[in-house]
């Protein structure tokens, strides 16, 4: 059983160095950078597009979107660090008297 285990991962081994070695040249070569740049810039500005769509389209509903959320939560994290802040404030201005 030993013996197909490491025959096993010498052969995955030797396919993986291969299969790097390939994809190294392969991703360097300006013929493939240069279509897969515009593809990934084509995909980016449709995520972008139906993002702001589903965005636009949740808010209409009355919904709040994730935007709206995370807005909120910084404004109570704000809010919760001025709380903090007076705390220590009225415990140094009882300690001072």
């Amino acid at each position: 059983m030993m013996n197909a285990w490491k025959l096993l991962k010498g052969g995955f081994d030797r396919w993986e160095a291969s299969t790097a070695e390939y994809l190294d040249e392969a991703l360097q070569n300006p013929n493939v950078l240069g279509p897969s740049a515009t593809v990934m810039h084509m995909v980016m500005k449709a995520k972008s597009s139906t993002s702001g769509w589903l965005s636009r389209r949740v808010h209409s509903l009355g919904l709040t979107t994730r935007g709206d959320q995370e807005v909120t939560l910084h404004r109570i994290n704000q809010l919760e660090s001025r709380i903090l802040d007076l705390q220590e404030e009225i415990v140094n201005l009882r300690d001072a008297r």
